[in-house]
This record gives structure tokens, C-alpha cells and sequence, in this order.
């Protein structure tokens, strides 16, 4: 009988072990789709800026209608995304061509006073800010989520469960950190 107790009280002590260990991952899977969730709001939000900023700026940049298409086409392009993939790459392009935007809009002084665009500049400006401070936060997040899947015993659960890493959000390209070279000459 005292035998019995004890593998019954070792089952009970692991089965309480698993489940609380479980929960933790659950936790820290939850706190990754939040975190990704706020990203998304203002990745959206930035995308939702995008035709003021175009319609703001067609006039004025004639000669560069290729950016203004290809802002568009970025903007086309959000709505098929799914993965954090092929959000972080198309944010990592939508920032490179905004830059480009903001860079050749310093060759036209009347659109740099054009009140519309100058609102539209302090919202994106805000908007990248918290972009910025959400991919932080997304990416502490997805760390300390993915350790648990690697570290002693967790990892053990986690496998048990099928429990997988999650994708950090990254500047993917070399292209997306260097600076802007804008060229007038064309």
C-alpha cells in the first residue's frame, strides 16, 4: 500500500509539473499573438495612410510616379498577407520606398508646406514610433517564448504538446538599412 502512495504521489507531483509547465507556454504563446496583434494594428495603420500620402503627393511628384506605383502596389499587396513573413517583408519594402518618398519630397518646397502632407508626415512619423517600440516588444516576446521551448524541461513539454518557435520580425534585407540615395538627375 505505502508503495502504491508513492508512484501515485510521483504521477500526481508530474502530472502537476506538465500542467503547469504547459500553461506556461500557453501563456507566452498568448503574449506572441498579442504582441504580433499590436504590430498589426499599426502596420495597418501606416497602410491606411498610404492613399493620403499618394493623393497628397501626385501633383508634385510627377516624375516620380514609379514610388508613388509602387507604394500602391505595397499597399495592394498587405491585404494577402498572412504570415509574419511576408508582413515583415513588406514592411521592411514600404519602409525603404517611404523613406525614398520622404527623401525626394525635400526637392519640392511647396509640397514640404502643403499643410495635408505635413499632418500626413507627423502621423507616419508617429505611426513608425510605434511600429518601432511594437516590434520590440514583439521580438523581446517571441525570445523569451522561444527559450522556454529550448530550455530544460520545458522543452521536453513543449514537445510533447507540438509547440513551435515563432519568427522574429526582422529587417530582412541589406537594402532595407542602408540610407536612401535619392538621384535628381533623372
Amino acid at each position: 500500500m505505502t508503495v502504491f502512495l508513492i508512484i501515485l504521489a510521483i504521477i500526481v507531483l508530474i502530472a502537476i509539473f506538465v500542467i503547469n509547465v504547459y500553461n506556461g507556454l500557453v501563456k507566452a504563446r498568448q503574449k506572441v499573438k498579442n504582441a504580433w496583434s499590436q504590430i498589426d494594428i499599426q502596420l495597418q495603420r501606416r497602410f491606411d495612410l498610404i492613399p493620403n500620402l499618394v493623393e497628397a503627393v501626385k501633383g508634385y511628384m510627377t516624375h516620380e510616379s514609379e514610388v508613388l506605383e509602387k507604394v500602391t502596389s505595397l499597399r495592394s499587396s498587405w491585404a494577402n498577407a498572412n504570415t509574419v513573413e511576408e508582413k515583415a517583408n513588406l514592411d521592411n519594402q514600404l519602409s525603404s520606398t517611404l523613406k525614398t518618398i520622404m527623401a525626394v519630397s525635400e526637392n519640392y518646397p511647396d509640397l514640404k508646406a502643403n499643410e495635408n502632407f505635413a499632418n500626413l508626415q507627423d502621423n507616419l512619423e508617429e505611426t513608425e514610433n510605434k511600429i518601432s517600440f511594437a516590434r520590440q516588444f514583439y521580438n523581446d516576446t517571441v525570445t523569451m517564448y522561444n527559450t522556454k521551448l529550448e530550455v530544460f524541461p520545458d522543452n521536453i513539454v513543449a514537445s510533447m504538446f507540438n509547440f513551435k518557435a515563432e519568427a522574429l520580425f526582422n529587417v530582412d534585407s541589406e537594402e532595407a538599412r542602408k540610407n536612401v540615395k535619392v538621384d535628381f538627375n533623372k
